[in-house]
């Protein structure tokens, strides 16, 4: 077996180059997505509850397959192709956006979206895991993790661009500028695919584990075969998903507070600062510090920023928290997924990450339908209104710290 080809930083080129296609492909799905809430509400009408059931319902689809594309590119030992294919996939969806004029649209667009997102998230993974030595795994999810965000800055500062240019200072989101956005996202979705398909290579690693050591197909017989310590790591993190609503409550949180929509991108451009600088830095101290005490330290500073939106009174206050949300992200994205290449051996990497992002995306439909039953419904009711999911999130962020102190060791 021939080892990695590294580059002049020490790490396989594959990792660099995941890492632009992330860049390019958040670019290009952070200049709709941070605007979505604010297009289904402020353009169509919709309400908090269908703004988390197109998220929820949307993630749930990506995740299961997730859970399919992970075993199957084990048992094929091919995980560029699974790669390469979803983000095709999703690059050719996302601009059929322009044509929304129902929320039943946008709900259709992102299921096609999300189809694209289960089809490359555990391939992808697998095989960043696969290219690089096990003491260099959180600097490599870090490095991911940090060119993924360092997108999403970068598609919101565009689409912050086009807005001032479009209605500049203006509370509401217009169906016109909407559209303009949906065009200019076409072009950073295709390079990504480009650069993954001329770029990227398929690791020995893979191809060996399809002809032994694979896990078998079908999700009983495969999850029995997973290491005790991951499957305990998941069951904690399904937990901890239940109360992490989708961030377009942020969003519209941001709004209800006062923030327009200018306000409300710059706030979630400092988030993304904030988590595009500490990702690789917190990545590479995992490698030295272990991963357990960081992901710990991320949900803790998460149950304390929950708190803090539960009780912010203003716009500036809600910006000021996403900043420390961001350390959270940083603190855990890229990390959890380092730790689960800790827990596994290489044959079964693509059926476990299939099962870690699977399990957290399938909770993500409740855990939205909840937030937004919260906002509006329950929470009103009892006198909590908007904070009621927040409250919601932090509770079970601090269950979830203690019990993964406690039982994943």
């Amino acid at each position: 077996m021939k080892p990695p080809a590294q580059t002049g930083g020490g790490l396989h080129r594959n990792v660099y180059v995941l890492a632009l296609t992330s860049f390019l492909t958040d670019v290009s799905s952070e200049m709709l997505q941070n605007v979505m809430p604010l297009f289904l509400m402020n353009v169509l009408g919709a309400s908090t509850a269908v703004v988390g059931l197109i998220d929820g319902v949307a993630e749930t689809t990506a995740s299961l397959l997730k859970l399919y594309s992970g075993q199957l590119s084990d048992r094929l030992g091919k995980r560029k192709a699974l790669a390469v294919l979803g983000y095709g996939l999703s690059s050719f969806t996302k601009p059929l956006l322009y044509f929304a004029t129902t929320w039943g649209w946008v709900l259709g667009v992102r299921f096609g979206d999300r189809i694209g997102k289960g089809l490359r998230t555990a391939p992808r993974d697998a095989l960043i895991a696969g290219s690089v030595k096990e003491s260099e795994r959180g600097k490599a999810f870090g490095l991911h993790r940090a060119g993924d965000t360092a997108g999403a800055f970068t598609g919101i500062l565009l689409a912050m661009i086009i807005i001032w240019l479009a209605q500049s200072g203006k509370t509401l989101l217009t169906r016109q500028t909407f559209q303009t956005i949906a065009l200019v996202s076409i072009i950073p979705a295709l390079l990504a695919v480009g650069v993954l398909a001329l770029g990227a290579r398929e690791i020995e690693p893979a191809k060996t584990a399809a002809g032994a050591g694979a896990v078998p197909f079908g999700t009983g017989k495969a999850w029995q075969s997973l290491d005790p310590r991951f499957r305990r790591f998941l069951g904690v993190m399904v937990l901890f998903t239940l109360g992490n609503s989708s961030d377009s409550f942020l969003i519209l949180l941001g709004q209800a507070r006062g923030l327009n929509v200018l306000q409300v991108l710059g706030m979630m451009l400092t988030f993304n600062a904030v988590y595009s600088l500490l990702s690789s830095p917190f990545g590479t101290l995992s490698d030295r510090f272990g991963r357990r005490r960081l992901i710990l330290a991320g949900w803790l500073i998460y149950g304390l920023c929950y708190l803090g939106f539960a009780a912010a009174s203003s716009g500036w206050m809600v910006w000021l928290l996403m900043g420390a949300y961001g350390i959270y992200y940083a603190l855990t994205e890229g990390i959890a997924k380092a730790y689960v290449a800790d827990l596994v051996p290489q044959a079964q990497r693509g059926t476990a990450y299939g099962f870690f992002n699977a399990a957290i995306g399938i909770t993500a439909l409740p855990a939205s339908l909840i937030a937004g039953l919260l906002w509006q419904g329950l929470g009103a009711w009892a006198g909590f209104g908007s904070a009621a999911p927040f409250f919601f999130g932090s509770g079970l962020a601090l269950l979830s710290s203690l019990l993964f102190w406690r039982w994943v060791k």
